[in-house]
């Protein structure tokens, strides 16, 4: 108990400090060129652990019965899913491949 007479939750400063490291260690990540979908794919599980933290303790689903952990972890899956279905169009150079630039526009007012 605090002097204050209030108790402590030691256990959310642990996930503070968890989350703060976590996002300390997403940034030392995203900073570095290097290939684009291994970053993605680091900063996807950095951001999963995190959300799986926040979630777990301050939402308390760690406690809740299965039934709402399914409820909750279906969609998270469903956009994992989807973001990793659409990792080849996102780190595709040929995509902009066919677009020509659009022609350069004359002043002609100037005369």
């Amino acid at each position: 108990m605090a002097q204050d007479g209030h108790k402590e939750h030691p256990k959310y400063m642990n996930i503070f400090w968890w989350l703060l490291a976590l996002t300390i260690i997403e940034v030392a990540v995203a900073i570095p060129d290097y290939a684009t979908l291994l970053k993605a794919i680091l900063l996807i599980g950095l951001a999963c652990a995190k959300a799986i933290l926040v979630a777990n303790y301050f939402m308390h689903l760690k406690f809740e019965k299965k039934t709402l952990a399914i409820i909750v972890i279906t969609p998270f899956l469903i956009c994992v899913l989807l973001v990793f279905a659409l990792m080849p169009d996102l780190t595709s150079d040929t995509r902009h491949e066919g677009i020509e630039k659009p022609a350069e526009v004359v002043d002609t007012s100037a005369h």
